[in-house]
């Protein structure tokens, strides 16, 4: 009983483990993937901010340096002052690309890399704004030799710095991806691991409520067996001699009323056969109550072997049988099934090695010819037989009612 309460206890609680593994595999993979795309989210936009000033730092220099070449190369001076403009508003773009750059951050190689453009924006402004001076003093063809010798091969460097920012960048993108990869292989590698063992978690409860189910089946089938047999041997008990196995007193007198009221209904008739051993005392007294009670057995075998299947014999008590003829014809079977009796009784019988007579008186009864129901009818034949035992020698010897 404390195993039969323990084991819903146990299945519970393997269930709740159970649904609170799969919550948790839920709820893991959920905040896993939800904290890879706000990260790879952040990052990337982060860069693509960077990406983009950088961009911006690129056109508004080679404007610069573009408007400073139209400049060198103009004649009209309003014409020179609209690029002069132009120049200065390139200026303007570049320094403050440069600013929100520095505003948003730089890892230590991004800082080195920004530190290397200043130097360079410094060296491109001081040939910048010479370059400006000789164009106010006329010297145009100063200016262009200054300009292609010296500004723009700095030009060149700056941009160049600017690409592998850029590029720095966009390698920070690419190991962001990278990154947000590993960690999703890791959360479907973890959500196998979590998945595996719930599966193998719910086998195991399956495995061990069936195991649990088939014993208590096999154990209620059992005491289904068992309740079988104990109601069948009680009813064996109730219903049969137990020194002979034959039917006894009640049992007889319920098949005798049943053949009876057959008979009643269907115009037929029942015969009886009371079957009384003769000098059974005296085999007691002599050989013992061992070797009467193998008397008893050995008649109620010889008794059953003389009769048909729908016939019954029964013992009443002590020594005495009776034998139920049912759907007979008339006195001449039971007549018939007497002497039939009579001669299997007068067999030669050894007992525990002592040579035993057997013998028998047998009385008989008809219905409905000497018994209206089965009282009346087993007291004819009782009678019957008590006049055979007491009666003439030549009776006795018969020992048969069929005169």
């Amino acid at each position: 009983m404390p195993q039969e309460r323990g084991f819903p206890l146990i299945t519970g609680v393997a269930f709740i483990a159970l649904i609170a593994l799969i919550f948790g595999l839920a709820l893991n993979s959920l905040l896993q993937l939800r904290s890879l795309g706000e990260q790879l989210h952040v990052v990337v936009e982060h860069h693509n901010r960077k990406i983009d000033l950088i961009t911006q730092t690129q056109v508004a220099a080679h404007i610069r340096t573009d408007s400073l070449f139209r400049m060198a190369i103009a004649d009209d001076p309003f014409e020179r002052d609209a690029h002069f403009m132009e120049f200065n508003r390139a200026g303007f773009l570049v320094g403050s690309g440069r600013n929100a750059l520095r505003q948003l951050g730089f890892t230590p190689a991004e800082q080195r890399s920004f530190d290397a453009q200043t130097r360079l924006v410094n060296e491109i402004e001081s040939v910048q704004e010479r370059v400006v001076d000789l164009l106010k003093a006329e010297r145009s063809a100063d200016a262009r030799r200054l300009l292609f010798l010296e500004a723009i091969p700095i030009q060149d460097a700056f941009n160049r710095q600017l690409a592998d920012m850029r590029n720095l960048y966009q390698q920070a993108n690419l190991a962001a991806q990278q990154e947000a990869q590993r960690t999703y292989r890791n959360t479907l590698l973890l959500t196998l691991v979590f998945s595996v063992a719930a599966i193998a978690l719910a086998l195991m409860i399956a495995w061990h409520t069936l195991r649990k189910v088939r014993l208590k089946s096999r154990q209620i089938s059992e005491q289904v067996v068992e309740l079988e047999r104990s109601r069948a041997a009680l009813h064996v008990e109730a219903t049969h001699d137990p020194l002979t196995g034959l039917a006894n007193r009640r049992l007889f007198y319920d098949r005798l009323q049943q053949a009876i009221r057959h008979a009643h209904r269907y115009g037929g008739k029942v015969g009886i056969l009371y079957v009384d051993l003769d000098r059974f005392k005296d085999i007691n007294d002599k050989f013992g109550h061992h070797v009467g009670d193998a008397v008893l057995t050995e008649v109620a075998k010889r008794l059953s072997s003389c009769i048909r299947d729908s016939d019954t014999v029964a013992r009443l008590g002590g020594d005495e049988f009776v034998v139920l003829l049912d759907g007979v014809q008339g006195r001449e079977d039971y007549l018939a099934a007497a002497h039939k009796i009579e001669q299997a009784l007068n067999a030669n019988s050894s007992f525990y090695g002592l040579d035993v007579e057997i013998a028998a008186s047998i009385g008989q009864a008809l219905y409905p010819d000497d018994g209206a129901d089965e009282d009346s009818l087993i007291r004819a034949a009782d009678a019957a037989m008590y006049r055979i035992k007491s009666g003439s020698e030549s009776q006795r010897q018969q020992k048969l009612p069929f005169q």
